[in-house]
């Protein structure tokens, strides 16, 4: 039964890329990150240009998604959190779940939930409206971006090279921000510049 329930949420969720693309707009590797402003679960108003001259990692999250559940329950992204922070990146973890969706949590608990999953996030930014996923391009919950200190996006797609919600599959798969990361701030083209995401689909709010 137990199974049944798991196999039901995630074909529920997931629909990996076959979203319509036709309201989306989509960043491109190799060229200027699209610049944004939003408010964090503070109350924060955080922008991209703040962080000029670092190296920022954008990541999609929705606590709702098996997906993610994967990653934050076997404290993958966590680890991946830190690693990238403790070498002097920025993380931002984005939520553009609709406030109408069964899976929106607004800020103090998102901010809640974050703190009790032990996460290293710089901010936890709240974009309600989808107007930083959309302008990203951002289809799963995890999508992950990272852009370089000149503000170029060198890497999106998939936080990994297993694409399942099975947590036994993280040792074996190769971490792709970890390595996009590492290329970058060792001042090298990203070897793997681009992957497809995998997830669920991220729940924007109806465009209009």
């Amino acid at each position: 039964m137990k199974h049944a329930i798991t196999t039901l949420a995630l074909a529920a969720c997931t629909l990996l890329t076959t979203v319509s693309t036709s309201a989306m707009a989509s960043a491109v590797v190799g060229q200027p990150a699209p610049a944004f402003s939003a408010t964090d679960t503070a109350g924060r108003t955080v922008s991209l240009a703040d962080f000029k001259g670092r190296h920022v990692v954008l990541e999609w999250v929705n606590p709702g998604c098996p997906y993610v559940r994967k990653h934050y329950g076997a404290q993958n992204m966590q680890a991946t959190q830190k690693a990238a922070t403790g070498k002097g990146a920025v993380w931002l973890t984005v939520s553009s779940t609709a406030p109408e969706h069964g899976d929106y949590m607004a800020p103090a608990r998102l901010a809640g939930w974050m703190k009790e999953q032990g996460a290293a996030a710089t901010a936890t930014l709240m974009d309600d409206d989808g107007r930083l996923g959309r302008a990203y391009g951002a289809r799963t919950t995890p999508h992950m971006y990272v852009i370089d200190p000149q503000g170029r996006l060198v890497y999106a797609g998939a936080i990994d090279s297993k694409p399942s919600a099975n947590p036994a599959d993280i040792p074996g798969a190769t971490n792709h921000v970890t390595q996009a990361l590492a290329d970058a701030m060792a001042g090298k083209p990203v070897g793997t510049p681009a992957t497809r995401a995998y997830g669920c689909t991220v729940k924007y709010a109806n465009a209009g």
